[in-house]
């Protein structure tokens, strides 16, 4: 059992739509990290959650005609409703308009960054995008429009409370350049690295009673404004450990965490690797150890956005081509660096992948052990070149997956796991197990049946084992079927896709 602890943490999603499945692809990025590291032993907090205060949620609650708790609460519930059909495991999920824990940490981080002299009053006018809550400068636009949202920023005028960014130029370029502070992969480095270089501006982080509409956490001691929605969002992620009510999870998990990673889309990066380690460089408090960083889905090449209309139901998409095989997608197509484009036909595809690759090999080594070693498989040490080989790929499988995931490289993780699949079948075929039991049973003493089998039960044990963290259900039917030599359930495994 390892003593080392990981706190792991997806966004937290504006509420002012349905889920979509960008946002599902975060959770099961950081779901996989958070159950392989549990496998190898490792202490672990997971946490997600929603974002209820943005100035989007008011307006999408508005245009809905609902009062904009009531439209919060039953949007921050389809988020919560991912757990289910996405098989995630996190251990937390917290709501910023509705959990109790929230606004004391906020309130203390604002005044720690008070304490600090960080905060101060001027009047401000600029261009907003609600889309992206944020103010954008001209050169930011693309023909006038936010590039990300595609409609005009709002012009907008009025007194903020400010945070003094500007301060800390130098102590952040350090903290990236130096790696403490790890951003990956390395192209979202590099975007931070020029962004810092470029200068820093402070920024605001208050937005008027008026103009927020009463909605958000009243600014400490300043009941005239609302702490800016970035401000409130980030400290989720230790008004979630205590950090406002003397929670003891603070310590433990961020504190004294060997691992603090923020799984995040490319659209938020400034604030989780700029804005945020600002803030809590100010408040004294230790920082994040590493951000990971996903890039969109798309399609048809449209980023997948709920202010856009474009999203894709990821709830509906588990139960039509079923939850392996979502999440199969997500793990074993989305690379690293660069927007992927998401069509059905390309999940069917993984779909069938499963079945006809790993199910087909549980399923037919199965069958061998039923039909030929009832009794049990004996243990017999390999000879011949494919067991060999096999045994080989079998033994450096785990290193290669923890390689993988030692760089935050989930795609290469799931591809180590797969060819162990390929070079198990490719076993099979090469032996003919089937064959080599008949001449077994005919009198051939050269038949090296058992060696195979052996072999081949082996793989698909380390198989059920090492699919734990990206196929949760799956590989406990899995390790079920071997252990009962069921046929049955082996042919059950994993549904084709039409």
């Amino acid at each position: 059992m390892s003593n080392r602890r990981s706190y792991i943490t997806t966004a937290i999603p504006y509420v002012n739509g349905d889920p979509h499945l960008g946002f599902a692809l975060e959770c099961v990025q950081a779901d996989v990290l958070a159950r392989h590291r549990r496998l190898r032993g490792e202490g672990v907090r997971f946490l997600s959650g929603t974002d209820d205060h943005a100035l989007k949620n008011v307006e999408a609650a508005a245009a809905a005609g609902v009062p904009v708790a009531e439209f919060v609460d039953e949007k921050a519930g389809r988020f919560a409703a991912l757990r289910e059909p996405l098989e995630l495991s996190n251990d937390d999920f917290i709501r910023t308009s509705r959990d109790p824990r929230h606004r004391p940490g906020v309130e203390r981080l604002w005044r720690a960054c008070v304490s600090s002299g960080d905060l101060y009053e001027r009047h401000y006018e600029g261009l907003y995008c609600t889309g992206c809550e944020a103010f954008l400068s001209p050169g930011d636009l693309l023909d006038g429009l936010c590039p990300e949202h595609q409609r005009p920023p709002e012009q907008v005028a009025e007194r903020n409370w400010f945070f003094r960014l500007s301060r800390y130029g130098d102590q952040l370029l350090e903290l990236i350049e130096s790696g403490r502070l790890g951003v990956e992969p390395e192209q979202r480095r590099n975007e931070v690295v020029a962004f810092i270089r470029g200068g820093l501006e402070d920024f605001s982080v208050s937005r008027s009673q008026e103009r927020a509409h009463g909605w958000g956490i009243p600014v400490p001691e300043d009941p005239s404004q609302v702490i800016y929605v970035w401000f409130d969002a980030l400290g989720n992620y230790i008004s979630a450990l205590g950090y406002g009510t003397e929670g003891e999870l603070y310590g433990q998990w961020w504190e004294r965490s060997d691992e603090r990673l923020h799984v995040i889309g490319k659209g938020i990066i400034r604030f989780h690797a700029v804005y945020w380690p600002a803030i809590l460089f100010s408040a004294g408090e230790p920082l994040p150890t590493a951000i990971l960083v996903h890039d969109y889905l798309t399609v048809d090449g449209q980023k997948l956005s709920k202010s856009l209309g474009a999203t894709h139901d990821p709830a509906d998409l588990a139960t039509r081509y079923g939850s392996a095989a979502l999440r199969w997608w997500f793990l074993r197509d989305v690379p690293r660096t660069g927007d992927t484009d998401f069509r059905e036909e390309r999940l069917a595809a993984r779909a069938n992948e499963l079945a006809d690759g790993l199910g087909n090999l549980i399923n037919r080594t199965i069958t061998l052990v039923d039909r030929y070693r009832p009794e049990g498989v004996a243990q017999v040490e390999p000879r011949t070149e494919p067991s060999l080989a096999l045994q080989a790929l079998v033994h450096r499988t785990p290193g290669a997956i923890d390689d993988a995931f030692g760089r935050y490289d989930i795609r290469s993780a799931a591809a180590a796991l797969w060819s162990l699949v390929e070079a198990a079948n490719r076993c099979v075929a090469a032996t003919r197990p089937w064959e080599l039991a008949k001449a077994e049973a005919n009198g051939d003493a050269s038949s090296y049946f058992d060696e195979v089998l052996g072999v081949l039960v082996d793989a698909c044990h380390t198989l059920a084992r090492e699919f734990q963290p990206f196929l949760p259900a799956a590989s406990e039917r899995i390790e079920r079927a071997l252990v009962a030599s069921d046929p049955k359930l082996g042919r059950q495994l994993f549904p084709k896709a039409a």
